[in-house]
């Protein structure tokens, strides 16, 4: 599937709250955690597992936050319900963060919880790295066509005629031995080598994807009214997850053969 963050409105006034009467503070509502809704990339899976895992633990609520997370999906738009304020903050990828920054969409990145991206390619055996592309389709969803792809399609010369949609189905790349397709080394991986196909899998941050290398896997984003009138809620959300238990430092799986220049 295809991790970043992105805030939305400001959810408290610090003015606001300098001018609420002394006796309130004390009160059960003053001391009400401020809500957050946290809108994810995709269905509840493992590569989201520290969001639930940081609610379930009640680390978010030590944080002085309610926390509602929502799933995304293939026909949700988080960049624009953040924007709508719809959401305080999204998962997103850093290349669609930065893309809507040049665009003059007022979007901030807070955090970036992977220690690398787990997005790549999947290939069938006989494809022995991504300089061996150039006559294979190439599966690629609405956002990897803005974000990835144009990379790809660069360093390696291919073509946008290569390119088809990505419909989030595996059964297109099991059906045609001449199909890439973008993968997760934890999703699309799995379930391709657990149907008894012998895949191969590039992962991009192994080959100098430019941005994966500043902000690297799904990010925490937000608007900048909401970073900018609270910033301590940022650090908030960023102080559950970084309470969870740290896990070793791993990279995703690389099969197949590294050209020499790609290393």
């Amino acid at each position: 599937m295809k991790i970043r963050f992105a805030l939305g409105q400001p959810l408290r006034s610090l003015l606001a709250m300098a001018l609420v009467p002394a006796a309130l503070i004390a009160s059960p509502l003053a001391l009400a955690n401020d809500k957050v809704v946290l809108l994810t990339s995709w269905y509840a899976q493992a590569e989201q597992g520290g969001f639930y895992q940081a609610l379930a633990d009640g680390l978010y609520e030590k944080e002085g936050l309610d926390v509602t997370i929502r799933m995304g999906g293939p026909q949700v738009n988080g960049m624009q319900l953040l924007l709508n304020k719809q959401a305080d903050f999204i998962v997103n990828y850093d290349l669609q963060i930065l893309k809507s920054v040049e665009q003059g969409l007022p979007v901030v990145a807070v955090a970036a919880p992977f220690q690398g991206d787990p997005q790549g390619l999947l290939t069938h055996a006989d494809v022995s790295g991504l300089d061996a592309l150039q006559n294979k389709q190439v599966l690629v969803s609405t956002s990897g066509q803005q974000t990835w792809w144009p990379w790809l399609k660069e360093k390696y010369q291919l073509k946008d005629s290569q390119a088809r949609p990505y419909t989030f189905n595996l059964q297109p790349f099991l059906a045609n031995a001449n199909t890439t397709q973008q993968a997760y080394a934890s999703s699309e991986l799995f379930q391709a080598l657990k149907a008894g196909e012998k895949a191969n899998f590039f992962p991009f941050c192994r080959r100098r994807l430019p941005a994966l290398r500043l902000d690297p896997g799904h990010s925490p984003g937000c608007d900048r009214s909401t970073s900018g009138s609270g910033p301590a809620l940022c650090s908030r959300l960023d102080g559950g997850l970084e309470a969870l238990p740290r896990q070793p430092e791993r990279q995703p799986p690389d099969q197949g053969r590294q050209p020499e220049h790609e290393r």
